[in-house]
């Protein structure tokens, strides 16, 4: 189950189109992972496992010698009903906050957030679509349309969301997931591998003993044994591999993930937003934009460029010198309009809408005719 990818961790309205400031979300919220619609996922995962149930106890654990088949059966048999229990009841469970549960109307459909009123589903932990107090570590989850309590992640998988009251159920249904594969698949390339070397050692099910000639194999042993080719039981087998050993793989990286996640005591949630790449906000900036009074846009001055000079303060002008660029500001030139520019901001530096000196000759003669000097 890849349950933490970023793109299926949504613990916000998305917005769709709609009106501006609006953000359009399910119209009812949805109880549990079997709420309509089924996530294609979840269909996958059910299919999954019922495709390697049938094929694992169907056809190869009959087909291993009778010390390890039963022993087989036992184990493995195991794993698979500890999973299907753990994943049903992590599906089944509604993850929602206590007080949302105790205030819930799930019949009754959610009002619509509007970002222009306020700029967060939650603030001051508590949430304006469930109009309820949440805890610290509540999230409210666009796929759900409700706050989900400790929230971990939204699973396509499970098609419901996974936070502290199903998360020990999601997590040992991965776990059996894991181990179960493990033992499947050694039980699938033991037969296949066996079929090339020993094939007899394949056939010891008395069943076998009417059947004639070597290329007729049985399956659904010993309930209701089948006949079939040697070829669709290898060319069977030989899918089982691959789609076993793709599902160990991605199944093994979450269990991993889950567990340094237990180790460093953090939600998938957390370790996703600690880990988020920050855009770089820094701009270069070659022109400046002043306000009117506040509202009104100055035009960019030109003839900005780049000088080696030093960084100084005189009688009526303001200069400071940022990558290679001097600026001097004369505030007498521009009467009335008071700029800050997002540079002067990050400067600390407060003044009014400046021109640009090229060389220090041509500052010293600005500075003298604003002073009435020759």
């Amino acid at each position: 189950m890849i349950c933490f990818d970023e793109k299926w961790r949504r613990t916000g309205p998305e917005e769709q189109n709609g009106p501006p400031g609006l953000t359009l979300a399910p119209l009812h919220s949805r109880v549990n992972g079997w709420s309509w619609p089924l996530h294609s996922f979840q269909v996958v995962t059910l299919g999954l496992f019922t495709y390697l149930a049938i094929v694992g106890f169907g056809i190869y654990i009959p087909l291993l010698p009778h010390g390890w088949k039963y022993a087989a059966y036992a184990v493995i048999g195991l794993l698979f009903i500890y999973h299907l229990i753990n994943h049903l009841v992590a599906v089944t469970i509604d993850p929602a906050d206590q007080n949302v549960l105790d205030k819930k109307n799930y019949n009754k459909p959610m009002p619509i957030f509007d970002r222009s009123t306020c700029k967060h589903v939650i603030q001051n932990q508590r949430c304006y679509l469930c109009e309820v107090e949440v805890g610290p570590k509540v999230k409210h989850c666009s796929a759900c349309n409700k706050c989900i309590a400790d929230f971990d992640h939204h699973c396509n998988w499970l098609n419901n969301c996974v936070g502290s009251k199903n998360y020990w159920f999601f997590f040992n249904a991965v776990a059996s997931a894991v181990l179960g594969l493990f033992l499947l698949i050694l039980v699938v390339l033991y037969v296949f591998i066996q079929y090339f070397v020993d094939p007899a050692e394949l056939r010891t099910s008395p069943q076998f003993e009417r059947v004639g000639g070597n290329d007729t194999w049985l399956v659904f042993l010993p309930v209701a044994p089948a006949e079939t080719t040697a070829v669709a039981v290898m060319s069977v087998a030989a899918l089982t591999l691959v789609l076993g050993l793709i599902s160990l793989l991605l199944l093994g990286h979450l269990l991993l993930f889950h567990l340094y996640l237990l180790g460093k005591r953090l939600s998938t949630y957390e370790y996703m937003t600690r880990h988020r790449p920050r855009s770089n906000t820094v701009s270069q900036e070659t022109n400046v934009v002043g306000t009117l009074e506040g509202s009104s846009r100055m035009e960019p001055l030109q003839d900005i460029r780049p000088i080696t000079a030093v960084l100084r303060t005189m009688s009526g002008t303001a200069s400071f010198h940022r990558e290679g660029l001097i600026y001097e500001a004369f505030p007498e030139r521009f009467h009335n309009m008071r700029a800050r520019s997002p540079t002067t901001r990050a400067l600390g530096v407060n003044f009014t809408p400046f021109a640009a000196c090229e060389i220090d000759a041509q500052c010293r003669d600005k500075r003298r005719q604003n002073n009435g000097t020759t």
